[in-house]
């Protein structure tokens, strides 16, 4: 009965580690990804900031003329375009 009684309390002991072993794996893949997840809104959020500060510069002359000349190749007619064909 006594042998009984110890054998139970190893098996429940074990029992209870493993648990807690599996239990802190999973706490540390949740942290993990929580982790991953807060540097993905972070990276959103200074994204957004970018969006809000073209958004408000998008009727500026500056930010017109600046589009025109890169994306369009858009040029003043008078101004003359020099290449550097050392690079």
């Amino acid at each position: 009965m006594k042998k009984l009684k110890i054998i139970v309390g190893i098996v429940f002991i074990i029992y209870a580690v493993t648990t807690f072993i599996n239990q802190e794996k999973v706490l540390n893949s949740y942290k993990k990804q929580e982790a991953e997840v807060q540097t993905q809104i972070e990276e959103a959020k200074e994204y957004q900031e970018e969006l809000i500060v073209s958004r408000e510069n998008a009727n500026s002359l500056e930010y017109i003329e600046k589009v025109a000349r890169e994306r369009l190749n858009m040029y003043y007619p008078n101004e003359s375009i020099y290449v550097d064909s050392s690079k």
